[in-house]
């Protein structure tokens, strides 16, 4: 099987040593990619973590552990998940047993540190993987307290879906003249979508939002704010108005997003507001709409946020708000994004 690119790219400069920042979606073979230099290097001897991966939730901490068994099934080396929301005992007798990779989410990790069940002196690469959802989802003062637990002399590699600042600025605090790559985001889903954009004052948007689920009669809308609080403002307001409607963020618990998420998939929910981290690996079938209310800041984030709909060999619409604002920054996006848009009226401003 070939490598993919994140792998062709990633894989020789973790192998020479070099800090990584990495920016790929998930799907693109990332975690073979920081998976087959690690075990190439740890030493199976030894029974004591050598590798840190840190990860955003459960399902991703068990998912990189059963790959990293997968990769290394023929090698001698063991890889053990640590995540909340289950009993101490068997994670702290794996620890115990001698484990040279540890996959685990922040708040679970320090604990076991805590407790003097987990040592980490020992490690000597450490990967953030979707580091910008770990951001997104709180977790910014675990993460930096891991990383003063692990030997400054260390390889550190971030994976992450988007180059926001706040994952830059960790980047840069926490890494050594790392190697930056980017992997461009497939561009399949969007070329299955419509991509519609309507002109709409900032103070309109509510009412505009309003239009639009009347005139598209859609069973399920994904709507994109760039912020936590965006996201909740524009929730109470619709929730006023007597709208079916739920939020999604980083400030909720694990249990509260899941919940939601299902809620929607089931059909109880007709609008999910959502920040473009907390929406990443959604896996909804039926998306029909998409609706970006604040502009994307970028083509990457545009791509990411329109790939929710237009799934599965269907087809979807992207509406997309341009506040007074946004005029330059939305010919910027059109460009870069390659794909064409439709511009639609809408009736409140057509009287």
């Amino acid at each position: 099987m070939a490598p993919t690119p994140v792998q062709t790219r990633a894989i020789p400069v973790l192998q020479s040593g070099r800090d990584l920042f990495a920016q790929a979606q998930t799907g693109t073979g990332k975690t073979a990619a920081f998976a087959i230099p690690i075990l190439e290097k740890v030493d199976a001897t030894l029974k004591r973590p050598q590798a840190l991966i840190v990860v955003p939730t459960r399902e991703l901490a068990l998912q990189v552990t059963r790959e990293f068994g997968a990769i290394g099934k023929y090698r001698k080396s063991h890889e053990v998940a640590i995540y909340g929301g289950v009993p101490y005992g068997p994670q702290e007798r794996a620890l115990a047993r001698g484990t040279q990779v540890v996959v685990g989410t922040p708040g679970r990790l320090l604990d076991h540190i805590e407790r003097g069940k987990l040592d980490l002196s020992g490690v000597f690469v450490v990967v953030l993987d979707e580091a910008d959802r770990l951001l997104d989802m709180g977790f910014a003062p675990e993460v930096r307290r891991l990383l003063r637990r692990v030997p400054e002399r260390r390889q550190t590699a971030l994976f992450s879906a988007t180059l926001v600042a706040e994952v830059r600025d960790l980047a840069q605090r926490f890494s050594r003249d790392a190697v930056e790559v980017a992997i461009q985001p497939e561009q399949q889903n969007v070329d299955s979508v419509e991509q519609v954009y309507v002109e709409v004052l900032d103070q309109d948007k509510v009412r505009a939002l309003e239009e639009l689920l009347r005139r598209y009669e859609t069973d399920q809308v994904l709507v994109f704010r760039h912020t936590k609080r965006g996201v909740d403002d524009l929730e109470e307001k619709l929730r006023k108005r007597k709208h079916n409607v739920a939020a999604i963020h980083g400030d909720m618990t694990q249990r509260e997003r899941e919940r939601t998420l299902e809620r929607f998939r089931e059909g109880d929910l007709h609008v999910l507001i959502a920040t473009n981290v907390a929406a990443r690996g959604l896996h909804i079938e039926d998306i029909s709409h998409v609706v970006n209310y604040d502009l994307p800041e970028d083509a990457d984030v545009f791509t990411h946020r329109v790939g929710r709909t237009g799934r599965a060999g269907k087809t979807g619409v992207a509406i997309t708000f341009v506040g007074e604002w946004d005029f330059d920054q939305f010919d910027q996006l059109r460009a870069k994004a390659g794909v064409p848009f439709r511009r639609e009226i809408l009736e409140l401003y057509d009287r």
